[in-house]
Order: structure tokens, then sequence, then C-alpha cells
């Protein structure tokens, strides 16, 4: 499952009816708005990215939106698969691990998997 949270943009005067829309709506979920400034907050389900997408451009055409976007998102089973490609890497370099390499003599290229040796 997909959550994102999803900034929309309006003029002051058309806030209270968008969020009418959004309280009654199935595919977003309301949470706050400041008039003032035109803001409202909603967020957005989905079973991948795809159908928040379709969301999001359904919530970008409704009438009075001036702009709708995806601020954050988390994405449960992308995470765990990246989470699990993690767990299976060693994220410590052997370079780091050798404990007769004198960390001196390692010169830096931003990338220790590529590392060079100053001697």
């Amino acid at each position: 499952m997909n959550v994102s949270s999803i900034v929309v943009q309006a003029l002051p005067k058309h806030i209270d009816d968008l969020v009418e829309v959004f309280k009654e709506a199935d595919y977003a979920d309301y949470h706050l708005h400041d008039k003032e400034k035109g803001k409202i907050i909603v967020t957005v389900e989905g079973k991948g990215v795809e159908e928040e997408i379709e969301k999001l451009i359904k919530i970008q055409r409704l009438a009075y939106v001036i702009a709708a976007d995806m601020m954050m998102t988390y994405q449960e089973d992308e995470l765990d698969a990246e989470v699990k490609k993690l767990e299976a890497e060693n994220p410590v370099p052997d370079v780091l691990q050798d404990e007769e390499i004198d960390v001196r003599d390692v010169e830096y290229h931003g990338d220790l998997r590529h590392k060079k040796l100053g001697f």
C-alpha cells in the first residue's frame, strides 16, 4: 500500500468549495487547509504509484484547482524490497574491514567501492 500527501493550491475564495469536495471524495482524504494561503492538504492511497498518480491527476483536473503536487510519499512494498536489497549487500566496502590496511594510505575519490590505495 502506498500513501502520499498532496498540497492543493487554489484561490482563497474557492477553498471552502474544494474542502467540501475532498470531504466527500472517495479518492482522497481531507486533512486540513489554510484559507488565507489557499492551500489544502489531502492524502491519497493506492496499490502502486500508478494508482496514486491517477488520483493526483483527478485532483489536478478539479474546478478551481490551480496546482496539486505530491509532497511526501510512503511506498510500503517498494520500501520492503529496498530494505531486503540493502540487507543482502555488504554496505561496508572490504577495504574498510581490512585491518592490515592503514586508513591513511587510502585515497578517497568519491567511491570507496572503487578505491585506490596509496602504496
